[in-house]
């Protein structure tokens, strides 16, 4: 290994539609959110599910392409690196959270419409 890295690869559904922030500097942001779910066997044998949710951004050409061509419901793989803010609420309370900063993502499947569980 040449270098160390921060790369994130996720294959999730949209939980909302992409929304789209302008600057007055012209740039704009993409934001988002997806799940990601795992399965696995319980102890006692039963099947469980763990969802995940992810909160995604992208800066520029990549967040526009983002939102033209994602939906609520939407499968995508979505690559980027993890970035972990801090930031302070109207009360005065600091907060922490994570959100991967996508640098390309690929479309896998139009929304979820009753298709069958994967």
């Amino acid at each position: 290994m040449n270098a160390l890295r921060n790369k994130v690869s996720l294959i999730g559904r949209l939980g909302r539609d992409p929304e789209t922030v302008s600057f007055d500097s012209g740039k704009s942001i993409t934001k988002f959110s997806m799940a990601t779910h795992q399965r696995y066997k319980q102890k006692n044998g039963e099947w469980d599910e763990q969802v995940q949710w992810h909160n995604v951004n992208a800066w520029g050409p990549l967040g526009d392409k983002m939102r033209e061509a994602l939906e609520k419901g939407s499968k995508v793989m979505v690559e980027g690196r993890l970035l972990h803010q801090t930031y302070e609420t109207k009360a005065g309370e600091r907060k922490n959270r994570t959100v991967v900063e996508a640098n390309e993502f690929l479309v896998l499947s139009s929304p979820y419409k009753g298709e069958a569980a994967e």
